[in-house]
């Protein structure tokens, strides 16, 4: 009798979790089938030419002013100031992820790595809100004053300190996947290293890191997708002004904050305006999957020893 309890359970817990299952890709299906059926609506409106001469204009005009008089449908403002942002992000995210998780693989103790980490998570639980006010009142001014002395101006909202805000930001998330990614090195690689005469810190940049590479390039290019994806740090200290720009002292618009915008706006619902989120949020997908999948390639190219 309990063999036979013990398998009706066995069944419940199947089927709830096949259920669950279930209903995330029904919801992930519904999603993506409402994000394409509003932007077909976007590229075969007549506000925008119709279809193919909107698609046309979406990649080649180089101003985006869907909800002005005079409508201007290009992408690439957005575009620039999304992976601008990214990449600010990506720049302090990248070294200083690699060290700390060298650090806590390799050297540190049990009671540092104890003391370490709980901080990690804290940040990763700090509200994104609470980032970009941090950004907005506290890095920007700090940045007017350093580069001021050097003659450099910089905006009130600019690229440069959400990007910043956003690389500690993604920090805990990247540092978190790399560790694992060292961790799965075999300990024999280490012990041959030394063997040979190798101190710890040329063990670990020169035996374990490039052993490691693949679940490293992994753990970047989703701390990437996450900073693509990022909504409100970039929507307040970054601005609202959809500038083609490489310059990070000045303001720009990522797609996620042109979102929020016109997303809290009184639009009328199906106007022209109203779906040109859901053109931009379409792109921002294709983008998100795009590094996904790439991550996804690259960790199961992961050495197996």
């Amino acid at each position: 009798m309990k063999i036979e309890h013990k398998k009706k359970l066995d069944y419940l817990f199947k089927g709830f979790l096949i259920f669950t299952s279930l209903v995330s890709i029904f919801v992930t299906l519904a999603i993506v089938i409402a994000l394409i059926e509003d932007t077909i609506k976007f590229f075969t409106h007549q506000e925008a030419g119709g279809f193919p001469t909107s698609l046309i204009r979406f990649f080649t005009e180089r101003e985006w002013t869907p909800t002005f008089e005079i409508k201007k449908i290009g992408i690439w403002p957005l575009l620039c100031g999304t992976f601008l942002i990214a990449f600010i992000a990506m720049i302090i995210s990248v070294p200083l992820g690699l060290v700390i998780a060298v650090y806590l693989s390799e050297f540190a103790s049990y009671r540092i790595k104890e003391s370490v980490k709980p901080w990690l998570d804290f940040l990763e639980a700090v509200p994104t809100v609470v980032y970009g006010y941090f950004a907005l009142l506290g890095v920007t001014p700090l940045l007017q004053w350093i580069l001021g002395k050097f003659g450099l101006v910089v905006e009130g909202m600019n690229a440069l300190s959400p990007g910043i805000v956003l690389g500690i930001m993604i920090l805990p998330f990247t540092a978190s996947l790399v560790e694992d990614s060292l961790r799965g090195v075999p300990q024999y690689l280490r012990e041959a290293s030394y063997s040979l005469g190798a101190s710890k810190l040329e063990t670990a940049f020169k035996v374990v890191v490039p052993a490691a590479r693949s679940g490293i390039l992994s753990a970047y290019l989703l701390g990437a997708s996450r900073a693509i994806g990022e909504t409100m740090v970039v929507a307040v200290a970054a601005g609202m002004f959809p500038n083609l720009t490489l310059n990070p002292l000045e303001p720009v618009q990522t797609i996620t904050g042109y979102i929020v915008q016109v997303a809290l706006g009184d639009l009328p619902f199906n106007s022209f305006e109203y779906l040109s989120i859901f053109a931009a949020g379409f792109l921002l997908f294709i983008v998100s999957l795009f590094f996904n999948l790439l991550a996804i390639y690259f960790k199961s190219k992961i050495e197996r020893y």
